[in-house]
Order: structure tokens, then sequence, then C-alpha cells
């Protein structure tokens, strides 16, 4: 039976006893347990009303022998999903098995859905003007079909923003497909977007479906569209000027109906100097262009976001929270948060999950965050603050590094941001 579900493309796993199945469940996740009825200790009943009372969301599948059909009825009355008889043709099991994955996907597409539309709370109320007259022009230009670039720093909320274009528009039935392009090599993005046929290159043994024909009547996210390949800027551009696509492969033209959003942190006027990205290509994609402030310019928006990120962590966490000490709401709202939404995020979700009692507290701020400011007393100079913090986020990155010994994967995980985030922290600050 295992080998049967490994054929297929499930990932299963095999217990010897009711016992075993017990301790195999409170060590992974799990979304069927096919049982049969009679074994030695633990028998299919009893671990069924285990699995049931433990994890309710795990759906049993019964086997049993004709004689025994009766036993596996009551079974389903307790909550077994079916039962499989055994020497039946194994196709039977498999679609019951078909079932419960269809349903488990419908399950999370709908809490992905509703999740999605929650978030969109933070997203729709802001007390910035800049911010408040983005979703003014979101609003206007999703009805249409232009193409639409986002740029601002990482971490800013970009794709949250491609996603609400998406949901606002005509093409809300439709897909969306969402695709970084500095995740991928050259070659692979280029499959990736356009798909393949089998054969067509080493390593393609079957026909793959693109990005461009998943998004087909719906809405195609770039992200850091400014690191795409020259290569395949140009046959992007074709597709935008033809509509049409041709697979990796083939010679067959097959038209696609979709809505662009790109999204950049990349200065892409200088990025077209230096010969990395294509201007007619920029003129293409930049129909309506959305730059999005960082968080410190939204500072009348910090208090609503952290009551949002602290029921959000809150609720995913299974963590109730009564109170936030003071030095914590102190430091959440001066803090300058170089990584953006994306930072805040991540302190509060930390502060959530080291909460005691129901109590946010400051000693479970990151060490490295408890930045105290210099005596500044007797300034010789006073200087702009935009200066002063690039000066002090300068010289504390310039001393992580050294503590890291210059590995960048290292400094990048005890600040707490990507390695692509601290190249470009580093190239804005000129370090050495």
């Amino acid at each position: 039976m295992r080998q049967l579900l490994d054929e297929k493309g499930y990932n299963s796993q095999q217990a010897l006893s009711g016992m075993e199945a017990v301790k195999k469940l409170k060590e992974e996740n799990f979304n069927l347990v096919i049982t049969g009825l009679k074994m030695p200790g633990m028998d299919g009943i009893e671990l069924m009303d285990r699995v049931k009372k433990d994890y309710p969301d795990i759906e049993v599948i019964i086997v049993t022998n004709y004689g025994s059909i009766e036993n596996a009825v009551q079974a389903m009355k307790k909550g077994a999903f079916s039962y499989f008889v055994r020497n039946n043709k194994p196709e039977e099991l498999l679609l019951e098995i078909e079932k419960i994955r269809k349903f488990w996907r419908l399950k999370s597409d709908n809490d992905f859905f509703r999740d999605q539309q929650n978030d969109n709370n933070y997203i729709l109320q802001t007390y910035n003007e800049k911010y408040r007259n983005i979703l003014n022009i979101i609003r206007k230009a999703s009805k249409s079909n232009v193409n639409i670039l986002i740029t601002g720093e990482s971490g800013v909320g970009k794709e949250v923003l491609a996603r609400y274009i998406h949901q606002t528009s005509d093409r809300q039935e439709g897909h969306f497909v969402a695709v970084n392009c500095q995740a991928l090599s050259e070659n692979l993005l280029e499959s990736e977007l356009f798909g393949h046929e089998k054969g067509s290159f080493t390593g393609a043994i079957e026909r793959r479906i693109g990005r461009f024909q998943q998004a087909n009547g719906g809405t195609l996210f770039l992200d850091e569209i400014g690191e795409m390949p020259v290569s395949v800027q140009i046959k992007l551009l074709r597709v935008l000027e033809t509509r049409t696509i041709e697979m990796i492969g083939s010679n067959k033209s097959i038209n696609v109906d979709l809505r662009l959003v790109s999204a950049t942190n990349k200065n892409i006027e200088k990025a077209i100097q230096e010969g990395t990205f294509r201007e007619d290509l920029f003129y293409r994609i930049n129909t309506i262009i959305l730059e999005v402030p960082p968080l410190r310019e939204r500072k009348e928006d910090l208090n609503m976001l952290i009551e949002f990120f602290l029921k959000k962590c809150a609720k995913e966490q299974k963590k109730k929270i009564d109170s936030v000490e003071q030095g914590v709401m102190d430091f959440l709202l001066s803090y300058s948060y170089p990584g953006n939404i994306r930072e805040l995020r991540n302190i509060i979700e930390r502060l959530v999950v080291l909460s005691e009692n129901g109590i946010v507290r400051f000693e479970d701020l990151p060490e490295r965050r408890k930045i105290s400011i210099a005596n500044t007393d007797n300034l010789e100079e006073i200087i702009p603050l935009r200066e002063f913090r690039k000066d002090t986020e300068k010289g504390y990155i310039s001393k992580v590094l050294k503590e890291c010994d210059g590995s960048l994967n290292k400094a990048a995980e005890c600040l707490q941001i990507s390695k692509r985030q601290l190249f470009n922290k580093i190239a804005e600050h000129s370090i050495k």
C-alpha cells in the first residue's frame, strides 16, 4: 500500500502498531491515517478515537475485510472518512484519498483567501498622506489593464500591494501568480516563465506549463524585476507587445491575457545607464509607478501596525496577550526599521513567542536592538536626523560584520535581514 501511494506522489510513512502511529503523529504533520481494524495492543477504533481527539483535522480511512464491514460503518459514524475493503481494486482507495486531497486543497485555498482578506485591514488603513495617495491610485488603476511598477525598499510590502491590485481588479477571479526574478538563474527563470516541452533540454522529463499560462486571465507579479537577465527582458518585452508566448522547445504561439505588476528596490534608471536593464522594457512596465514610502516615513501608522501584528501573531502562536510593557512600546515607536514592515513583524513575532503570563516584555527584545543613544548633552554639531540615522546604521552594520569575521550569511542572520538586503546596505553606506 505504501509503495502504491509513493508511486502516486504521496508522502507516506508506515507504522507497525497503533502506539507507533501515535508517536509519529506527535513528531510530524499528516493529513490522513489509513489503519486496519484488528491490531495488537491499540486497535483501529481506539487509534481513530485518539486521532480525532488530538488532531481533529486529520482524516481516517479504515481498512477492513468483508466480514467486518459493519464495524467499519460504525467507525464512520464515529468520525472516520470512509473504509476500504481488502482485496478490492486499489483504485477505490486512491479515489477516496483523492477526495481528501481535494478537500484539503479547497480548505487551504479558503483559509488563504480569508487570511488575505483579513490582512487587507492594515493595507487599506493609513494616516500617511503619501501612502493614502498610493491606495487611491491603485483603486483607480486596478480597473484598467495597464502595467504597474511598484518601487520601494525591501520589506515595505510591495507584494501585498500587488495582491491588493489583483483583488480590486476585474481579474480577481483569475490566478495571482508571483515570481521572484532574483531567486532563479537565467535558464531556470526562462523555463519558469515560459514553460517547456518534454525533452527540450537536459532534465526536461515532462512538459511543464509556465507562469505566463498559469496567470492567463489573472495577474502576473514579477518581484525584483530589476534583477532579470537582459536575455529574458527581451523575451518579456515581446510578450508585452504581442500578448503571445512560445514554450521552450516549441515554435507554437500561445495567446496570453494577463495584467503585469512588477516590483523592484533597485534604481532602474541607473541600471539603464549601466546597460543592465532595457529602456524600452522600462517604459512598457511603468505605465503607472507606485513609490512606496519606507516605514520610517510612516510613523503615524506605527500604532495601528503594531496592534495589527500583535493580534495576528498572538492568533498564529495561539498565545493570549494582555499587556505590553511601556519600554517595548517606546522602542517600537522610536525605532527606524531598516527592514521596514517585514522587520516590524519579525520583532513582534519574537516578542509574542517569548512573552510570559500574557505580558510582552522589554527584556525579550533582541540585544542588538537595545541601542543606547550616545550622550548628546555637549553636541559639537547639530546634523539632520536622517544623516544621524544613516551614520548610526553604517557604524552598527560595520561592527556586526566585524563580529561575524566578515561572513555576510552570519551577519545577515544576526541582523535578521536577507543577504540581499545586507548587500544593499553595504553598497548604500559604502562599507568596506
